[in-house]
């Protein structure tokens, strides 16, 4: 799957726009996960009625509010607007940790033709090693919900993660600004044994 947008960049859809254009960082954000490739248009009734659906769906399988590991998901919206006004648009709607490719990038067209799609919405999911899992994966997601990821998951045959450390203990990073006296104010000491 990475050879597959090696050479593009690819945007977080986050405030800051962190653009993920090297190598390594594509490989970092793409490499063992199932890519659910999301072709839409601002000025689609179908496209506006299926966002909520698949936001709720990424963000149950991400969010560490609902799961205690983050899903090997990774969802790329890949607009088909007209326009940069509406592709700002329904990235507002969609949720802040997918990716997109740039408005200009001429490789949307490409993917869109390499896809074959036709009709919008349409959710192209991807296995690992760029097969294709499900080539419209719209009616299973707002049937099924998170049912379908798992079932995904068992035939892209994905190297489980659970052997690993939270990501939480990797990464020790202050959560706040009083992070650090919190910590002293509740440290608990331990009792010396006489």
């Amino acid at each position: 799957m990475v050879d597959l947008f090696l050479g593009h960049s690819l945007v977080c859809n986050n405030r800051d726009r962190v653009e993920y254009d090297t190598e390594r960082e594509v490989m970092l954000r793409l490499q063992n996960r199932i890519l659910l490739l999301f072709f839409g248009s601002a000025d689609c009734q179908r496209c506006q009625e299926f966002i909520p659906t698949l936001k709720d769906f990424f963000k149950r399988l991400t969010d560490e509010f609902y799961v205690e590991r983050s899903a090997q998901l990774v969802l790329l919206y890949i607009s088909l607007d007209q326009s940069e006004e509406q592709l700002e648009h329904l990235l507002k709607e969609l949720p802040k940790k997918c990716l997109f490719l740039t408005h200009d990038d001429p490789y949307r067209r490409e993917l869109e033709s390499m896809f074959e799609v036709e009709d919008v919405p349409r959710v192209v999911v991807l296995r690992p090693d760029c097969s294709v899992l499900s080539p419209n994966a719209v009616s299973e997601i707002s049937s099924l919900g998170t049912d379908c990821f798992h079932n995904w998951q068992e035939s892209a045959e994905l190297i489980d993660r659970n052997f690993m450390l939270n990501e939480e203990f990797d990464d020790k990073k202050m959560r706040s600004v009083t992070d650090p006296i919190r910590r002293l104010k509740y440290k608990v000491k331990k009792k010396k044994k006489k």
